[in-house]
């Protein structure tokens, strides 16, 4: 005969199982990145409006984009990345995950970082890339007149960053 407490023990470990797949990634972790990629796909101001604008035409002939993002105060926590190309006449998100182009290209890629309570804000909608920029909230490195052109699409991806679920209370690993 089964014993009551063990079928509430079973129940407590499935839910605690259920809660741990659910919980969010760590902002800007790879997983993170994963998640990122896909809220990317579903974003029209990104996948149709860099595209229009002949955005992902700027790869340095690799076929494709990188953006490589992390948080200033995460010492010691590597960049992720997001690789954009041309699939289907949209500017889509191809890969999201561990940093796998070790060289970016100054001319085509990007490299932006900033501490987390400013990735938060910009996620919310405190406020834009220009103000981000002006006021060296946000670093940024890579084709400036490229991203001035697209400050639309910039902005789409700054809000990413609060539209895709995750953990900002501790760091990537």
């Amino acid at each position: 005969m089964k014993q009551p407490w063990i079928s509430v023990f079973a129940a407590v470990l499935a839910l605690a199982s259920v809660d741990a797949a659910q919980a969010a990634p760590v902002m800007m972790s790879s997983d993170w990145a994963k998640d990122a990629c896909v809220a990317w796909n579903a974003d029209s101001t990104l996948t149709a409006g860099l595209k229009d604008s002949g955005w992902t035409l700027n790869d340095a002939g690799r076929g494709y984009k990188v953006i490589h993002v992390y948080r200033t105060d995460c010492k010691g926590s590597r960049p992720v990345e997001l690789r954009i190309a041309t699939k289907e006449a949209k500017a889509t998100c191809a890969y999201g995950g561990a940093i796998e182009t070790a060289k970016l290209d100054d001319g085509a890629d990007y490299l932006m970082h900033a501490e987390t309570p400013r990735w938060v804000e910009m996620g919310k909608g405190d406020y834009g890339p220009m103000k981000a920029m002006l006021f060296g909230r946000l670093k940024f490195e890579g084709p400036k007149m490229e991203a001035m052109a697209n400050m639309g699409p910039f902005e789409s991806f700054l809000l990413l960053v609060g539209k895709v679920p995750s953990d900002a209370a501790s760091c990537p690993k």
